[in-house]
């Protein structure tokens, strides 16, 4: 099939989602444009800010959602059980649940002052529900921070051009940020400014890569946390907004070059559009839905939506263009990663063998080089890699701050220096000892179940508010299926390969789950007999 067809398909169907069903799902929550949000309401200058411009915002919370999962999740799908399967539940996820799941989460968060997904829960559904949830929930985060950190680190080393603008950008964004809150400056100049000096950090960078000889693993990831740490303290508008909206262009710029390098070259897939059902990681349903999450759906998608962009959130009326909007862009990048894998392996070859001997990013790399050589010619590839590592960091910063909010909601911790010392310090530890890889390979299956907590969580307070539930609670009842049966099916192979540790892993998070279903089903009785 030509890839041309796949793009214009996917676009028709995404346009579609936000033009009509993001409108339905929109009207159940009443967008009053008039009332005022938790970034006035409760403004401290911290992390309760209205964002400069809608704009600002958007590419904060993309930046933050899209890290490498809608880019690494595709490839690895595509190679084990075909494009097509991979590319129908990036579409049908993206508009049906995804962006369902990221609005959601955003306006009740906004309507509830800010709180967390997880502190609505206690609203909901019980306090019991809230602890749990959210214990899960930070221990999630303290795992993804340790393992991104990590990820970022390595890249450093093997790609060492991109230190420069990768750490530089850190200083051009808290100089955007000074521009645009302290002096008031105009979004568009100031926006141009930051956005040529990030060119000149890439051009630099390719003249002067960074390597380090010894300890370079560990002396970089140091410098991470260390980052990470005043991105986490620092007002959101001074660094980690700026930072995040600067970096999607990055990812702008490479969605729209491999979108014109598509309608240019208009290459045809070479892969197979369908391999085989049961592969050795297991069926195609669930596993495929918990292999592809960032691009279809995301339950770390929600902590950002209720995290950080609920308490930035300038206007009611915003709130469609940027959770569901952000999350139908980043299928979109989805779709450009299906397309590049597809482009950059031949159909003849293992491609499951080429998975492990590649890597995902490399066969992105491969692809995404392909269909963008007309228009950057050999600095393909390095520049794909660039986007990718910076999105890694923005996942990074705002994780950690995401996670410091838990921390203080959970034990109760007033001081932000503090909790996210707490914080920095545990994600340190496990990314130093590197035992991350033990327990990373159930990550997927957990931040699904997220997913599906965080859209029973938005049912009930529907449900309490008397509106319809049907857009939320089904997709939360066919995901917690899914994600529980996916977990049923990794203990099984778990077991074989005798791995104690994930066993017992998927073990919890079942019963976290089925617990959870519990209270709220109790919930749904007592509203339900009410009505």
């Amino acid at each position: 099939m030509n890839s041309l067809f796949v793009i214009l398909i996917s676009g028709v169907l995404f346009f579609w989602g936000y033009c009509f069903y993001a409108k339905k799902i929109e009207d159940l929550w009443h967008i009053n444009p008039k009332a005022s949000t938790p970034a006035y309401a409760k403004f401290d200058s911290v992390d309760y800010i209205p964002a400069k411009n809608w704009l600002v915002l958007f590419g904060h919370h993309f930046s933050s959602i899209a890290g490498a999962g809608p880019i690494i999740g595709p490839v690895i799908a595509c190679c084990l059980w075909g494009w097509l399967p991979a590319l129908v539940w990036i579409i049908l996820g993206a508009v049906f649940l995804g962006g369902v799941h990221d609005f959601g989460a955003l306006i009740t968060s906004v309507r509830e002052g800010g709180s967390s997904i997880a502190d609505i829960s206690q609203n909901v559904i019980s306090r019991r529900a809230k602890i749990l949830f959210s214990l899960f929930v930070w221990l999630a985060l303290i795992l993804v921070i340790a393992v991104f950190a990590y990820l970022s680190a390595d890249t450093f080393i093997k790609e060492p051009a991109i230190v420069i603008p990768s750490l530089g950008l850190i200083l051009v964004a808290v100089v955007v940020g000074i521009l645009l809150y302290n002096f008031k400056t105009n979004i568009i100049l100031t926006t141009l400014f930051g956005l040529t000096l990030l060119a000149g950090l890439v051009f630099l960078g390719n003249i002067f890569p960074v390597a380090l000889a010894k300890y370079a693993l560990n002396i970089w990831i140091a410098i991470l946390f260390v980052y990470s740490y005043f991105a986490s303290i620092l007002p959101v508008n001074i660094l980690l907004q700026p930072r995040d909206y600067l970096s999607s262009f990055l990812l702008f710029f490479g969605a729209a070059a491999g979108i014109i390098g598509i309608l240019i070259t208009r290459p045809n897939l070479n892969t197979p559009f369908y391999n085989k059902w049961v592969v050795a990681e297991g069926p195609l349903w669930p596993i495929l839905c918990i292999t592809i999450a960032c691009g279809a759906l995301s339950g770390f998608h929600s902590l950002i939506s209720s995290g950080t962009t609920s308490k930035q959130l300038p206007n009611e009326r915003y709130a469609k263009r940027i959770g569901y909007g952000a999350m139908l862009l980043e299928g979109i990048v989805a779709v450009l990663a299906v397309i590049a894998v597809s482009i950059g392996l031949k159909g003849n070859q293992s491609l499951a063998t080429a998975l492990k001997q590649l890597g995902p990013i490399n066969i992105f790399g491969q692809g995404y080089a392909q269909i963008t050589q007309p228009l950057l010619g050999k600095y393909s590839k390095f520049i794909a890699i660039t986007i990718l590592n910076a999105f890694i960091l923005t996942t990074l910063d705002t994780a950690t701050r995401i996670c410091r909010y838990i921390t203080e909601e959970l034990f109760k911790i007033k001081n932000r220096f503090l909790s996210t010392a707490i914080v920095v310090i545990l994600s340190a530890l496990i990314a130093f000892s590197g035992k991350w890889s033990k327990i990373w390979p159930a990550f997927g299956a957990s931040n699904q179940l997220v997913a599906a907590l965080a859209l029973l969580v938005v049912s009930c307070w529907l449900l309490a508010k008397n509106k319809s539930i049907k857009f939320t609670f089904i997709p939360a009842v066919l995901i917690l299926v899914t994600t529980v049966t996916a977990l049923f099916v990794q203990i099984a192979n778990y077991i074989k390969t005798k791995e104690v540790a994930l066993s017992v892993i998927c073990g919890l998070l079942i019963i976290l789950a089925f617990f959870i279903i519990w209270e709220a089903g109790g919930i749904f009785k007592l509203k339900l007999f009410r009505r």
